[in-house]
């Protein structure tokens, strides 16, 4: 198998007119700022610990890569949120969730671009309604995930190459994927298959070697310099994983890889992938597809990866190759429009898109309360967040801070608390205290979401001897003690 290959034989009408397709994008993306305005939410635990990380890189300090709990870091998101918080303050919150929804709609685009490039405009264009419709993927934009960036830059890598014509180098897709490997590293096995297959055609062959060994080793070295561990990274997902109890090992791989996919694309897209990469090898040959199946294997590769280094099992690992069945998905539905005419297949295959498009119809209407759930978890993150702000800015909260650190059942709510306020800020499941501020999860999910843990007693979710009530704000409410 190839890499991201040099672009297949042009398609018959295989775009639409430029100003159609700038009216689109214009219309995805000025969708995705009126998302941003109208739902506020904010950004997941491991997004807040960037933005503070990115602060803390602004007032010339190291970041606290090894605090309790805390997530892996990504270089260039770090780099994001310093910039982010640097203009816009604490409302770098609400910016970071702006370009990832922003990156959602480029993601929406690029799915697109890159369906009509290797099987005609129709087929990108289900594509990337496939992938706007991806309830899973519109929530990790809306949660400011890492991801969403990623997944823009390796999609428009993925355009580049498919269109490349022969008289151009390989270097815009290049630096596209050195950017994503700044974000997760399963750019890096994109960029070594990309690599096997532009070397030999590439004559600046160390300036190639050197732009896809860059990601890793900048990764390495950022790591070097705030730890001391050049794979600390490595070392303390592992280590994260073990202490939080999550799914892991490579025998817990097959499984998880067909729940995850069918989570985040749903199962008829995947059903209609699998048949429309039967149809593309048959009709047009493997070339055909050897671009969305690139960005196939390095998922597959990857999500194995994480298997056998004993890292977490996570539906965020699958989702290059969710985009890529997608795009193969839209192939299935809309693939005849490319054949001729008098081809014996294009009749029976419109009647079988047209009786799938019912069905899928069908299927989308039972599974429409997945669109409710979002809308479920948008209001519960929002009302979260006043809570907390509410909470921390309470003046007898404030006051009572001076007798001690504040704390909270878990880590969940920890690097949220220290965007917004400075002081000592932890969690009880880690260390308790004598004296400061504790505060609870009120109701039943907001005490499944952050007041238990995997490994965490539920102790931590009961105030220690000698501390009263102080004040209660929507979900959360506080307890202090001063000696």
């Amino acid at each position: 198998m190839t890499a991201l290959a040099a672009p297949s034989r042009a398609v018959a009408g295989s775009r639409f007119p430029v100003a159609a397709e700038r009216a689109a994008a214009a219309v995805v993306l000025v969708a995705a700022v009126v998302v941003w305005a109208v739902t506020r939410t904010y950004p997941n635990y491991d997004s807040y610990y960037h933005l503070v990380w990115g602060r803390e890189l602004l007032h010339g300090v190291a970041p606290t890569f090894e605090a309790y709990a805390a997530p892996t870091q990504h270089p260039l998101y770090v780099a994001l949120c310093a910039v982010l918080g640097g203009v816009f303050g604490e409302s770098g919150d609400r910016a970071l969730v702006l370009v990832c929804l922003l990156s959602h709609g480029l993601l929406v685009i690029g799915t697109y671009r890159l369906g009509a490039a290797v099987f005609g405009r129709w087929s990108g264009l289900l594509g990337a309604l496939f992938v706007g419709a991806s309830a899973s993927l519109l929530l990790y934009a809306a949660r400011g995930y890492v991801d969403s960036p990623f997944l823009a830059l390796v999609i428009w890598a993925a355009v580049f190459e498919a269109e490349r014509g022969a008289d151009r180098g390989p270097w815009r897709p290049l630096v596209l994927l050195l950017l994503a490997g700044l974000l997760r590293p399963e750019a890096w096995v994109l960029a070594g298959l990309a690599w096997l297959w532009w070397l030999p055609r590439e004559r600046r062959r160390v300036l190639l070697t050197a732009g896809v060994a860059f990601a890793p080793l900048a990764w390495a070295l950022v790591d070097l310099l705030s730890t001391g561990d050049p794979l600390h990274s490595l070392h303390a997902t592992s280590e994260l994983a073990d202490d939080l109890g999550r799914v892991r090992g490579v025998g817990h791989v097959p499984g998880s890889f067909a729940s995850f996919v069918s989570s985040t694309v749903r199962p008829p897209v995947a059903a209609l992938a699998l048949a429309g990469a039967i149809l593309a090898w048959r009709v047009a040959g493997w070339r055909a597809i050897r671009v969305p199946l690139a960005l196939f294997a390095a998922g597959v590769i990857t999500f194995v990866g994480t298997g056998v280094l004993g890292l977490s099992i996570l539906p965020r690992y699958l989702t290059v190759p969710s985009v890529a069945l997608c795009v193969v998905a839209g192939y299935a539905l809309a693939g005849f429009t490319a054949l001729a005419a008098e081809h014996p297949w294009r009749r029976l295959w419109m009647r079988g898109s047209v009786a799938a498009a019912v069905a899928g119809t069908i299927g989308l209407t039972i599974l429409a309360p997945s669109l409710t759930n979002v809308r479920d978890e948008v209001r519960f993150i929002r009302a979260t967040h006043d809570s907390l702000i509410a909470l921390l800015d309470d003046p007898k909260v404030v006051a009572a801070r001076r007798c001690g650190a504040l704390t909270f059942p878990t880590y969940r709510l920890v690097p949220d608390s220290r965007w917004h306020r400075d002081g000592r800020i932890g969690a009880r499941s880690a260390r308790r205290r004598a004296t400061g501020v504790e505060v609870f999860a009120l109701t039943q999910k907001a005490l499944r979401r952050y007041g238990f843990a995997a490994g965490t007693s539920p102790l931590v979710n009961l105030p220690d001897p000698g501390y009263a009530p102080l004040a209660r704000h929507g979900l959360l409410s506080a307890y202090s003690r001063c000696r």
